[in-house]
């Protein structure tokens, strides 16, 4: 039964993504699930401390660790003996240690009901068994705490409900959702495939978690990558220091196993533009990879690559890259292509998308700039009406440009709470 529900929790993080921290359904702590719900108790969490946590009180922790619940209604679950640690009734007092197992049940009201919303989809493909869908920056693959509107989800309820055919778009007790097969960050565009029937989505899953499905991502990095191909292996897990932000622990201890493959597409001197295959999909696996090699990717604030990490500080090249940096105001990556076997035809099946409009005008401008030529993907284009006006004129350069390999999280200031 443990390693039954160890192959569950494995599969349920390849989802990009995906929580970690919620319990499992399963048959070993159903009954007890069960029994919390029906006392009207029903927000569950099992969380294991990091072997390098700090003592702390239990309420301070936690605090830290659950989204969007204040400290007042921690303290109160601990007072009710809602919170144990390692199986005991814990204080609010208690200092957490090292590899403690915490379990919390916390009382909050139903989720509100999630309602179809007339959101546009870029449907790329679509048969009986499943769409493709080319996701927009900005949007949010599936609903969560306080975000139940405006998602992907919403918008596919809509489109089902006029087609009626929402039998794969559900919620279940995992917090998992039927018919979303996979997911990618808020702020990265590019294809997702969605199950129509419970057996196609059981098909194309299972070629996620067997890792046959062929994804590519394209994502421009800072820095001149020396290798034309590469492969960055390293546990890419939750960071110690803050547990938003993911990291690698590159002797193995924590994370989970995470392999990238690369290619260069295109070089343009101080940033350069990858194709990205992924054997493994963790959370935020690319984005911490290239960080990992010093190369984080362009625009990425939650990493720090939303400022100059490399180049000379003349006053052409930093009103570019302000002016790249204000198109290109999120991470530059782009899920650009998917394969997998069709679920009824039983045949290799493969989409590609074009670059989003902000990925192709920074691609655009660093060509210009750096006397590059252009990549097919751009050949042809031409500034669209919503960028002639960025444009910086009369900005002092600063005084020098703060190079990766120099900078720590905290010389670049990230506020994490935003």
């Amino acid at each position: 039964m443990k390693e039954r529900n160890e192959e569950l929790l494995n599969y349920v993080e390849e989802f990009e993504d995906a929580p970690t921290d919620e319990w499992i359904d399963n048959e070993e702590n159903h009954d007890l699930i069960t029994a919390y719900e029906e006392s009207g108790f029903f927000e569950h969490h099992r969380l294991r401390v990091d072997p390098g946590q700090k003592l702390m009180r239990v309420d301070s922790y936690l605090s830290i660790h659950l989204k969007n619940t204040s400290r007042t209604r921690i303290k109160n679950a601990c007072d009710l003996g809602y919170i144990k640690v390692n199986g005991n009734s814990a204080k609010a007092s208690y200092k957490v240690k090292p590899y403690d197992e915490i379990s919390v049940v916390l009382p909050y009201p139903p989720a509100p009901e999630l309602v179809p919303e007339d959101i546009p989809l870029d449907i790329v493909y679509e048969d009986k068994s499943f769409l493709i869908v080319n996701k927009p920056a900005g949007m949010v693959c599936h609903p969560g705490c306080g975000n139940y509107k405006g998602t992907l989800i919403n918008a596919l309820l809509y489109h089902f409900q006029k087609q009626k055919e929402n039998e794969a778009i559900s919620l279940t007790q995992e917090g998992l959702r039927p018919g979303l097969v996979h997911r990618i960050d808020k702020d990265t565009t590019g294809l997702l495939v969605i199950a129509k029937t419970e057996q196609a989505y059981n098909f194309i899953s299972k070629q996620f978690y067997e890792r046959t499905t062929k994804r590519n991502y394209y994502a421009l990095v800072w820095g001149n990558i020396k290798q034309d191909k590469g492969t960055i292996t390293g546990n890419v897990g939750r960071s110690v220091r803050n547990r938003k932000q993911f990291m690698v622990y590159e002797d193995g201890s924590m994370g989970k196993y995470a392999v990238t493959h690369y290619e260069v597409v295109q070089r343009f001197g101080v940033v350069t533009l990858v194709k990205c295959k992924l054997e493994t999909g963790r959370t935020h696996q690319i984005r911490v990879h290239f960080k990992y090699i010093g190369h984080t990717l362009f625009g990425d604030y939650f990493y720090g690559g939303h400022r100059t990490l490399k180049g000379k500080a003349s006053k052409g090249f930093v009103n570019l890259i302000n002016d790249c940096l204000t198109i290109m105001n999120r991470q530059a990556l782009h899920a650009k292509t998917l394969g997998f076997v069709h679920p009824e035809t039983k045949q290799d099946v493969f989409f590609d998308s074009e670059l989003p409009d902000d990925f192709k005008e920074i691609l655009y401008r660093f060509s210009k700039f750096m006397n590059v030529p252009p990549i097919p993907e751009i050949q042809g284009y031409e500034t669209l009406p919503k960028y002639e006006n960025i444009l910086s004129k009369g900005k002092e350069p600063p005084k020098e440009i703060i190079e990766q390999e120099e900078c720590s999280i905290e010389e670049l200031g990230i506020d994490f709470e935003e």
